[in-house]
């Protein structure tokens, strides 16, 4: 027989549980971070002292990660005329807004086109890897989201350090590396417009074309 302390309990548990599993929406329309399929974002800039160029490309392929149908961006870095970095992200936004950020599958590659690293490959709900939030649906300053986890590899928080009606700026780090901060600018209606290594690197990339497809 059900006791009212029972049907509490089980009442509690059910709520708890919808609260941990938000609802998603098909589609990424946070205005601050949108990802429209076809979409193509070319950013030019340099890391470790070498010029290059960064295509990010909102592809219409999805997955279905831990239950959730998320939306895959491409990222491309070209260095020195090949591609020196290849990654896959992939985000899902809850029915509040909230932009999260569920996995990447990245690649280091040689001159001749052979992987040499996947170090910060993580998805979640394999080896403990957990979501985190990647942009939230009313950024405030001030707050803090741990942005993705799996232990030992990918472990990056951001904290929203200014904003305005037209432009938001977040400090990144990781405790991975201690001695690194990143700032990265986003536009409204259009996502990351300016990253930039400010302590412990040197990085910066800058938005120099969006293509609509």
């Amino acid at each position: 027989m059900w006791t009212v302390r029972s049907l509490l309990a089980l009442s509690l548990v059910v709520v708890t549980a919808q609260a941990a599993q938000p609802r998603f929406v098909p589609h990424v329309t946070n205005p601050w971070f949108p990802l429209k399929p076809g979409t193509v974002f070319v950013y030019t800039g340099e890391k470790d002292g070498e010029g290059g160029r960064d295509v990010v490309t909102v592809t219409h392929g999805t997955k279905v990660i831990r239950g959730v149908r998320c939306t895959a961006v491409s990222d491309l870095l070209y260095q020195r005329g090949h591609v020196a970095e290849r990654t896959t992200d992939w985000y899902a936004q809850d029915v509040h807004g909230t932009v999260w950020y569920y996995g990447e599958d990245t690649a280091e590659l040689n001159g001749a086109g052979k992987v040499t690293s996947r170090e910060g490959t993580w998805r979640a709900g394999v080896d403990g890897a957990k979501p985190g939030i990647f942009m939230p649906a009313h950024p405030k300053v001030g707050e803090s989201f741990r942005q993705e986890y799996l232990k030992g590899h990918a472990e990056d928080h951001f904290q929203v350090i200014q904003l305005s009606r037209r432009s938001l700026v977040t400090k990144e780090w990781s405790p991975l590396e201690p001695d690194t901060l990143d700032h990265k600018v986003y536009k409204r209606g259009t996502g990351l417009v300016k990253e930039e290594t400010i302590k412990g690197g040197n990085e910066r990339w800058t938005l120099a074309d969006v293509r609509h497809g």
